[in-house]
């Protein structure tokens, strides 16, 4: 069950976090927020031989809670046992530019949120999307589908003794997804004692503020989008983000990685339209020069010229300059990297104007969404893009997926509704797990997720390897004519 009201929806926050650590006493540890992104007022839950986070902000995030009609009112959580939580002394930074605190801030805290959900509570999963706004086309969705199994997983009483509860974060500001927002989303995950695991989040800058603090607190999240390689691969960066537990993964993903997307757009650009000379535009953000570095390195590999590369500012909405200089190297392929709120669908739109308009257009699972064909417009025919994920329209088991959603939402499947599926139903199986084994803790869940094997979802077999990934790599690609998307091929890894 889920409720969220429009009004905190529409919550805005600028909450500069700061932390302090104060020795308690019989192996208490107080760890005070003072904002932190919890969501309003105060809440303490001290006993003795026990870790009491206590968070105080003056704004809310857009929350939302089974239980309750209004946002969540207190990030407090208690561990209880026969020796005191320890709190380390990581240091809080915050930075000025965004207010967001670091992700060490929080990361201490962790002890104070692992104790087992008594038999008979509410065991909560957290959803952190980017719900409102340009990139709500996107986040919602993958939203639906998590949700979704939630609900059934509670109508089959799947976690025998226990009741499941969603709690939905918004982690966009303005309209679009924003690293600081998601960060403060995870720390209020984290102070949650009732949050076991949650889902999200959809974009790859925002995972990168995101995972320092879910790794540290030992809380599992599964990305059903995030796709930029160096979130999880050693060998692209992965351990710096995970430095406080390099092997112990706390984050997962059920996409495949940009470093398999971005060649296989590639690929089809040269082997599908025959296309040899493309001019590259990506919106300097993690995920859209990611895959679009990428894209030029298969390209270039595979005998196709790049005319140029350039990168969008942030807020750009004009591009008719860029576009007049991209006319002048005469391409016969334009390439996106980035998502739709940072102006991919209306680069593509003003395309036309500049004498353009006749040329495809290629991008990534940015422009995956409705709001890519709204801002392109007319514009928005013959253009592609890529998934990093099956088309579960073509998969018979998820039949009943797409009946049930639709049902329950009155609207067709986006690009990664399955994916959010897939990632609650495994964190709810992992919670039946540690549920049967007696103890259902955030470490037995974690551990739990890290082991899956051979998962059968809505999107397939899913397993996770050693960083976290899926070992499911499938690219689906798509094409859009008259403002309609149509699946166009399917490439496995």
């Amino acid at each position: 069950m889920i409720h969220r009201t429009p009004s905190e929806l529409t919550r805005r926050h600028a909450i500069k976090g700061m932390l302090s650590i104060t020795a308690g006493i019989a192996g208490t540890a107080l760890l005070a927020a003072c904002g932190g992104g919890t969501a309003g007022g105060t809440g303490t839950a001290a006993t003795a031989g026990s870790a009491v986070v206590t968070a105080t902000s003056g704004s809310t995030p857009a929350t939302t809670s089974a239980a309750t009609s209004s946002a969540t009112a207190s990030a407090a959580a208690t561990t209880t046992g026969s020796t005191a939580a320890t709190t380390s002394a990581s240091a809080a930074t915050s930075a000025a530019s965004t207010g967001a605190t670091s992700a060490a801030s929080v990361g201490s805290a962790a002890a104070a949120a692992t104790g087992a959900i008594a038999k008979g509570g509410t065991i909560k999963i957290g959803i952190d999307l980017p719900i409102t706004g340009a990139d709500a086309s996107d986040g919602v969705p993958a939203e639906n589908g998590a949700k979704l199994a939630i609900d059934q997983a509670n109508a089959k009483g799947t976690v025998a003794g226990y009741k499941l509860e969603a709690t939905v974060l918004d982690d966009a500001v303005n309209g679009v997804h924003d690293p600081a927002q998601g960060a403060r989303n995870t720390q209020q995950f984290v102070g949650d004692s009732a949050t076991v695991a949650f889902i999200g989040p959809f974009n790859s800058n925002v995972a990168k503020a995101e995972i320092p603090i879910s790794n540290e607190a030992g809380l599992a999240q599964i990305s059903p989008s995030a796709t930029n390689e160096g979130l999880t691969k050693p060998q692209f960066g992965g351990l710096d983000l995970r430095k406080s537990n390099p092997t112990r993964i706390a984050f997962f993903r059920v996409c495949t990685t940009d470093d398999i997307q971005g060649p296989a757009g590639a690929d089809y650009a040269l082997t599908k339209l025959n296309k040899k000379a493309a001019y590259i535009v990506d919106d300097n953000e993690t995920y859209g020069k990611g895959v679009a570095d990428n894209f030029e390195k298969e390209f270039i590999a595979k005998g196709g010229k790049v005319l140029g590369h350039d990168h969008l500012t942030k807020g750009q909405t004009d591009f008719k300059s860029l576009l007049t200089r991209i006319k002048g190297t005469n391409p016969d392929i334009v390439v996106y990297g980035g998502v739709s709120s940072t102006g991919g669908g209306l680069l593509r739109g003003q395309m036309p104007d500049a004498g353009l308009g006749s040329l495809p257009y290629l991008g990534f699972d940015g422009i995956s969404n409705a709001q890519f064909i709204k801002d392109a417009g007319s514009a928005a025919d013959n253009c592609y893009y890529t998934v990093a994920a099956v088309n579960a329209a073509k998969i018979p088991s998820a039949s009943q997926f797409i009946a049930d959603y639709k049902a329950a939402y009155k609207t067709d499947i986006g690009a990664y509704s399955a994916n959010g599926f897939d990632a609650a139903n495994i964190i709810i199986a992992a919670i039946a797990k540690a549920a049967a084994a007696g103890s259902v803790t955030r470490e037995a869940v974690r551990a739990n997720i890290a082991a899956t094997k051979d998962y059968k979802g809505v999107i397939g077999s899913t397993s996770f390897d050693e960083n976290g990934d899926t070992t499911n790599r499938i690219i689906s690609i798509y094409s859009i004519t008259k403002g309609q998307t149509n699946f166009a091929d399917q490439i496995t890894a």
